[in-house]
């Protein structure tokens, strides 16, 4: 296969549970590059907890962060593309009200109901804390990016609501909620537009069911064995697990090989 440019997943694809890239992930990456192949991080993370990693492969090519709501410049940072949203106040109140944390992601921070074990991590990860930890209720918040609603139990008749105007992605710990027709493929079109890139040069992996629309739609969609079955599903190959180095076999196997033979 004749691959210019691979997007990667980062948690479950990239980095192992502990968000770690491996030895064998990051070899297999500088060797990528090395045969001149594109390589994108494509994440749900923001932008603070997705530098950090961007830079440890020396990557210089732009992040789709958030669920392709945000994709921003690698040296200067600069957001080259935001797709905001803002949900009515009342669903933004039945929403913030859900049981567990909610985080909110807007253009200028991070704003959550409560700092738990997640966002406690992320401030160790990205060196920088939410702008606002409290009563969601009382913020009213524009440029929107993403809504994370940390909550196994919230109510499935929501969906048809939230759909309306925006794309819910369910979780088995919850939902997110992003901007209508915005995804990681969006993003990934966005970036394939600026590379002159055609669907068939490029390679998406992941795990998740933010990932399953760019497994669908890339030229060649690998999901990882630690996905869903619903994720494995759609795409055109199964790599082993993330703990397994599943990235790094799946590349060393299929996309290295064939520039060296």
């Amino acid at each position: 296969m004749k691959i210019k440019a691979v997007f990667i997943d980062m948690d479950g694809t990239l980095l192992t549970h502990d968000h770690v890239i491996s030895p064998r992930n990051l070899q297999v990456i500088q060797h990528l590059k090395q045969q001149g192949v594109y390589v994108f991080l494509a994440t749900g993370r923001q932008m603070d907890i997705t530098v950090p990693y961007h830079q440890m492969l020396g990557l210089k090519t732009p992040m789709i962060c958030l669920n392709g709501a945000a994709i921003y410049e690698s040296f200067s940072l600069d957001p080259l593309i935001l797709r905001t949203f803002c949900l009515e106040k009342t669903l933004h109140d039945i929403v913030v009200n859900s049981p567990g944390n909610v985080i909110i992601h807007t253009t200028h921070g991070m704003y959550c109901k409560e700092l738990d074990s997640v966002v406690q991590s992320w401030v160790q990860e990205g060196h920088k804390g939410p702008v606002y930890v409290g009563d969601l209720t009382k913020i009213r918040c524009g440029n929107v990016l993403k809504y994370s609603v940390m909550a196994r139990s919230l109510d499935r008749s929501l969906d048809q609501v939230i759909q309306h105007k925006n794309d819910i992605i369910r979780w088995q710990d919850g939902i997110e909620i992003g901007p209508k027709d915005v995804s990681k493929w969006t993003g990934i079109q966005y970036v394939m537009n600026k590379y002159r890139l055609t669907k068939h040069e490029v390679i998406a992996i992941g795990d998740g069911p933010n990932d399953m629309e760019m497994l669908k739609e890339a030229g060649t969609g690998v999901a990882m064995g630690n996905a869903g079955n619903d994720v494995k599903a759609v795409a055109d190959f199964i790599a082993l697990p993330c703990e397994d180095d599943g990235l790094a076999d799946f590349i060393e196997k299929h996309i290295l090989t064939s520039f060296s033979a």
